[in-house]
């Protein structure tokens, strides 16, 4: 049997696409749990998998090349940038930004401006456009320094409507 899946630890497909675990959540009906994990290339969606299903072992009749034992294994050691970022290039894939990462786990608005503002000489268009897509904002196309300053402004106005009261 396989350890019970974390937040916050990764994840390799027997495909050998890359993922990391959000929570287990139980569903509310059944009550059976759910093993919520995030794809770590293309579009990084969020994708919902029965515990049970996702511990399993791989169908070796069905798959009989496939190395891995288990559907999905979490990787053990933590590969330095630069080889994972090798690592995924000989794959094809693309790999989070560490900063993306940083930011999506920022807890407050606040924080998430003190993300931004350290990327100040790092900032490109591709992390204006994703941050964009994280907050459902739309930053019109231009020069990369005013579509900076844009999406600082709007997470700044995002803090400052932001409330810790219950609601």
């Amino acid at each position: 049997m396989q350890e019970r899946p974390r937040s916050g630890e990764r994840y390799r497909h027997f495909k050998n696409k890359l993922y990391q675990i959000i929570t287990i959540a139980k569903d509310s009906e059944t009550g059976e749990e759910l093993v919520i994990y995030q794809a770590l290339y293309e579009n990084f969606e969020v994708y919902a998998r029965p515990l049970s299903l996702f511990t399993e072992e791989v169908d070796k009749e069905k798959y009989p090349d496939v190395s891995q034992q288990y559907r999905f294994e979490r990787i053990r050691e933590e590969l330095h940038e630069e080889e994972a970022s090798e690592e995924t290039k000989d794959r094809g894939e693309e790999q989070a930004d560490p900063m993306l990462l940083r930011f999506i786990d920022a807890e407050t608005y606040e924080a998430k401006y003190k993300v931004l503002q350290s990327m100040e000489n790092t900032i490109t268009e591709r992390l204006v456009n994703d941050f964009a897509v994280i907050l459902d904002v739309v930053i019109p196309e231009g020069k990369l320094s005013e579509r900076y300053e844009q999406l600082k402004q709007c997470v700044a106005t995002m803090a400052r409507y932001e409330t810790t009261r219950l609601r």
